[in-house]
């Protein structure tokens, strides 16, 4: 597994910049942009692709996250995400969600416009994922019955 060592953040940080500017964001004007480490050491970027139909938008963090699954990555180490708020910008609850899928430990950068960056976990943002074993509980659990007359 690679080591976010100071090297591999910052050329991180730098790809997830450069994706940014193949954001399609006509509606929002908001322009996100992902780099994603895996544990074999690739790295796969995305950039967020808007639609008319909102809820059919992506997000860079999956579109990363599409590329690194399609090309058979499957353990991630972190993910840098860039985007010109102030604050920087972390995954919304839909890309924590999927990345806890993959790798619920994976590291988060948040790159700031000001060219630094802070590193936080997933699990520090996302405390209750739902999980694979979240579905198998449910499917052994007794039928509730409550309400049924």
């Amino acid at each position: 597994m690679p080591r976010l060592d100071d090297a591999t953040r910052e050329s991180l940080v730098s790809r997830a910049w450069e994706a940014r500017l193949n954001a399609y964001a006509p509606y929002s004007q908001f322009h996100v942009g992902a780099a994603l480490l895996t544990a074999d050491g690739r790295v796969f970027t995305g950039a967020n692709v808007e639609n008319a139909s909102l809820g059919l938008s992506m997000c860079a963090e999956r579109v990363a996250l599409g590329a690194a699954a399609a090309a058979g990555a499957r353990s991630l180490v972190a993910i840098a995400v860039a985007g010109c708020d102030d604050e920087g910008v972390v995954p919304c609850g839909a890309c924590r969600q999927v990345l806890s899928e993959f790798s619920p430990k994976v590291l988060i950068i948040r790159c700031l416009p000001d060219g630094s960056h802070t590193v936080t976990s997933l699990a520090d943002l996302l405390s209750s994922p739902f999980t694979g074993q979240t579905v198998e509980k449910a499917k052994t659990a007794p039928r509730e019955t409550a309400g049924v007359a």
